[in-house]
């Protein structure tokens, strides 16, 4: 099972933001998605999860042509994003802030609780699950993020920057439960992120942008030392 972009172009006026650009993410693996500010990984990320229509090119999830439809399309199909920001809603608690997702998607409220309760005791939360979601530290509010997206159980789970402003324990605290969604979930999970200690060391795969142009494909050290990739964005001394 498979998300796939088929060569999607994307253009605001006369800038090109992807260019012709072919992505998989398969079920049970980690993609990283790398390259310099402007490469276009939001834009395919968004492209992949219907916030954004390409002007040409295709996407499928599980084999079902989905171009051109809603966000909501490809939640229901099981496409679950984060975003760069983790936007709680600090009026409400811990719980009620993975809840909400649940109610949405006509789950009832005790079912909702009780499955979110159990995902933050995942994400070592249990303890703030009363607790007002204003009180948590950054980190904490990445965490719940994460148990708020892996709650809907999706099929894919797309994170745009998630370590972004993380210490270095926090970071590593992440890759661990990033890797225990995948292996809990068995979801397909594509990761962008500029932290490339932690891109290189959680992701089986990594696919590198430049200019909205796909410039390397393959495994982590593979990329890494990809000579293109060096110059666009690890620089010459990575």
């Amino acid at each position: 099972m498979e998300l796939v972009a088929e060569r999607a172009t994307v253009r605001f006026g006369g800038l090109v933001a992807t260019d012709d650009v072919s992505i998989v993410v398969k079920r049970g693996e980690i993609l990283g998605l790398i390259g310099p500010n402007g490469a276009g990984k939001t834009t395919l990320v968004n492209v992949l999860s219907g916030f954004q229509r390409p002007l040409a090119g295709s996407v499928r999830v599980a084999g079902r042509d989905l171009t051109g439809r809603p966000p909501s399309a490809f939640a229901v199909a099981g496409v679950v994003r984060s975003f760069q920001a983790v936007r709680l809603f600090q009026g409400l608690t811990v719980a009620e802030n993975v809840e909400v997702g649940l109610v949405g998607r006509g789950l009832g409220r005790a079912a909702a609780r009780r499955r979110a309760l159990a995902v933050l005791a995942d994400f070592d939360l249990a303890h703030r699950a009363d607790q007002s979601a204003g009180a948590l530290s950054y980190g904490e509010e990445r965490r719940v993020g994460l148990a708020r997206a892996l709650a809907l159980e999706p099929r894919f789970l797309l994170l745009d920057e998630p370590a972004a402003g993380l210490a270095t324990a926090e970071a590593d605290d992440l890759r661990r439960a990033v890797l225990a969604i995948r292996d809990r979930a068995g979801c397909g999970i594509l990761v962008i992120e500029h932290n490339m200690a932690l891109v290189m060391s959680l992701c089986d795969r990594i696919h590198a942008l430049s200019s909205g142009r796909t410039i390397a494909y393959g495994r982590p050290e593979a990329v890494r030392a990809d000579p293109v990739v060096r110059a666009a964005y690890l620089g010459s001394g990575a």
